[in-house]
């Protein structure tokens, strides 16, 4: 309405996976150096600790030193969808963290996670995701929406995920390893979210190639990169659907203000110029100096140009 141009960009969906944040210190230092994270919080430290011991039945090294809750990075171009390669990737790993709500409407429900700054909770998580373009055929039955198909197919898989976990914000679980096999969890373990978790098929909320797609990562990919990630107490959390935005404001690639209104500068991620707290940052820093250079220093050529600035090191300011 108020004539800002608006594009279609790729986005990517899944959900936020949680495991025993020992077993993560496990799979990532070993059974003879897990036991050596810390987190000063001494019932989650006590629960590393004797899980450790377990495991070495008293024939681990003793070490010393103190090393930091263990965190991890998956990705693959390789995730196939039975017709077709996509990108499936974790994303924003909390380690010691907690699975929260991060739902904006009545009736939907996505999730995020968190940390807190001692990441001293019992419990690691991080979100799962496989890609979806643009031009995607799952995309098809939105298109009556334009540009904002990709949003309706978000609002919809919340929607799913609300009825779900029962209308109340509890949220759908299962089994890892019932995910990939597609069955029902008849059990489920604890969970970081404090609003109650219930089991449910989640190998049915997304469509086919998107299940599939995440399934051969998990199976073929995330389970050889990482040993021992593919664990039957680790608990998918549905549903994750908004790692980035699926659209973008068009913005002028020179005076990097909106397309269709003047002074209007998009900047970040939900202006779909970003994928992350780091690169939101630095596109925030570009955009700061586009607005700096129009409006306070004069340190462009009247249209909004910046000057390209002098510093052979560091950002330009």
């Amino acid at each position: 309405k108020a004539g800002v141009e608006l594009e279609p960009k790729g986005f990517a969906v899944g959900f936020r996976i949680e495991h025993p944040q020992r077993l993560i210190n496990e799979i990532q230092y070993g059974k003879d150096w897990g036991g050596r994270v810390f987190t000063k919080r001494p019932s989650t430290d006590t629960v590393n600790t004797e899980h450790f011991e377990k495991l070495s039945e008293g024939t681990a090294e003793s070490h010393q030193g103190t090393l930091p809750v263990a965190s991890y990075r998956l990705a693959t171009d390789k995730a196939f969808d039975g017709e077709q390669n996509r990108g499936a990737y974790s994303f924003c790993m909390c380690p010691g963290g907690q699975i929260v709500p991060s739902s904006t409407e009545e009736g939907e429900l996505c999730i995020n996670g968190m940390s807190f700054s001692n990441r001293d909770s019992l419990w690691a998580n991080s979100a799962l995701v496989v890609t979806v373009s643009q031009d995607d055929p799952i995309l098809d039955k939105y298109r009556s929406h334009g540009c904002l198909a990709g949003l309706e197919f978000q609002r919809d898989i919340e929607r799913k995920a609300y009825e779900l976990g029962g209308m109340n914000m509890t949220v759908p679980v299962q089994r890892l390893t019932d995910y990939v096999n597609g069955v029902v969890s008849s059990s489920i373990p604890a969970s970081s979210y404090r609003l109650g978790a219930i089991s449910a098929p989640l190998h049915e909320i997304y469509p086919k190639p998107l299940y599939n797609a995440l399934s051969y990562a998990i199976t073929e990919h995330f389970e050889k990169q990482m040993p021992g990630f593919l664990f039957e107490d680790a608990l998918l959390h549905g549903v994750e659907t908004r790692t980035s935005s699926p659209l973008r404001l068009v913005r002028n690639r020179t005076t990097l203000q909106a397309g269709g209104v003047d002074n209007l500068y998009p900047a970040g991620e939900g202006a779909g110029f970003a994928g992350g707290i780091v690169s939101a940052a630095v596109d925030g820093l570009v955009v700061a100096n586009a607005i700096k250079a129009k409006f306070l220093t004069g340190d462009g050529d009247g249209n909004g140009n910046a000057f390209k600035s002098s510093k052979s090191i560091g950002f330009d300011y």
